[in-house]
């Protein structure tokens, strides 16, 4: 198994937010895009950390995400609130919109912000994690370009439209549920393809319907949702909410990311925050949440299981590590971030080992 170069998370932070603010990106939205980046590596979703650098600075250059865009509410209710992201940095309109989501909720018990106009967030638990420290439930959901088929078609309609919620504990870690609908997040056969690695029989299709473990060949394809029928479902339903209702682009009409660099995208997303508090005592809610951890963990593993885990519990152990040792970069994503820093003159950081 190969050795590869660790970096503090402090360090990388610094670094990607001075390729940022070069490309006109106010420092502290390039600070938040950078953290979302890093949180991600930290919690080991390397598929949504500072990898993703390269294809955000392009966007940017290109003129297709506005660097200095500002996210405006369009329509707003005690409880409900629209907002028009104006193209901005996917990730300022997703953190203002959930900071939005948890003020209703702690003033009216619950609230939800749609977001129209939006370009690529990164990682949905960065935005449902924010309401843990309001003692709230968080929930995030988003659509995403066409490059999953829906159940028995072979022809992408849909994206992999992430899901995430996040809940509050008492003295236990949160649980905290973060996925795509697809069987695994396409981030990740872009990583496996950048690699030149294969992927697992069963993730994609190629473009011609057959299940393939060529990553190149499934980015040409479709990416499989998770569960046949019931995760298509899911992820059409998501693109009715994130989509449709906000009144941002869906299914085939959203920009692609990587392919499409010459329209915006015009994503669609919907936080919410959920005071457990309008249902009686918020302690006791934590508590019941603990009991149903520990007697979730105390039950007998089923055979080859060394352990019980719950949703977001290796992603904890991973970022805790992580934070300790530093953060693992494939060589191909150095040198995208070096050549990115002698393109912007931002001075390369050091490893931390091995």
């Amino acid at each position: 198994m190969k050795s590869l170069k660790r970096y503090g998370a402090s360090d990388l932070l610094d670094f990607c937010t001075g390729i940022l603010t070069r490309l006109d990106v106010g420092e502290e939205a390039a600070r938040l895009l950078s953290d979302t980046l890093v949180q991600a590596n930290l919690r080991g979703v390397d598929s949504h950390g500072v990898t993703r650098m390269g294809i955000y600075v392009e966007r940017i250059r290109r003129g297709l995400v506005d660097p200095r865009g500002e996210p405006a509410i369009i329509r707003d209710t005690p409880a409900v609130a629209l907002m028009d992201a104006r193209n901005a940095l996917g990730q300022v309109a997703s953190y203002r919109a959930m900071r939005l989501a948890i003020e209703k909720a702690k003033a009216v018990g619950t609230g939800m912000v749609g977001v129209r106009g939006s370009n690529h967030f990164g990682a949905a638990a960065y935005y449902t994690m924010c309401a843990l420290k309001e003692d709230l439930i968080g929930i995030a959901l988003s659509n995403a370009p066409a490059t999953m088929a829906p159940w028995g078609a072979r022809a992408p309609y849909m994206g992999t439209n992430p899901l995430s919620v996040a809940v509050p504990a008492k003295g236990r870690l949160p649980i905290v549920f973060d996925m795509a609908t697809s069987i695994v997040a396409r981030g990740k056969i872009i990583l496996a393809a950048q690699k030149g690695e294969s992927i697992p029989g069963g993730w994609a299709m190629d473009a011609e319907g057959r299940i393939t473990t060529d990553a190149e060949k499934a980015l040409e394809g479709a990416v499989l949702p998770f569960g046949g029928a019931k995760g298509s479902a899911i992820a059409i339903l998501i693109d009715v909410f994130a989509g449709i209702l906000t009144g941002a682009a869906f299914g085939p009409h959203i920009g692609d990311l990587y392919r499409n660099l010459e329209g915006r995208q015009n994503l669609g997303h919907v936080f919410a925050a959920v005071d457990p508090g309008v249902f009686g005592d918020t302690d006791e809610f934590k508590n019941r949440i603990a009991q149903m951890i520990d007697e979730i963990k105390g039950l007998p593993p089923a055979y080859g299981v060394e352990e019980v885990l719950l949703p977001g519990e290796i992603e904890f152990r991973t970022a805790e590590r992580r934070r300790r040792e530093g953060i693992p970069l494939e060589p191909e994503v150095e040198e995208m971030l070096r050549r990115l820093g002698r393109e912007f003159g931002v001075p390369w950081i050091t490893p931390v080992g091995p």
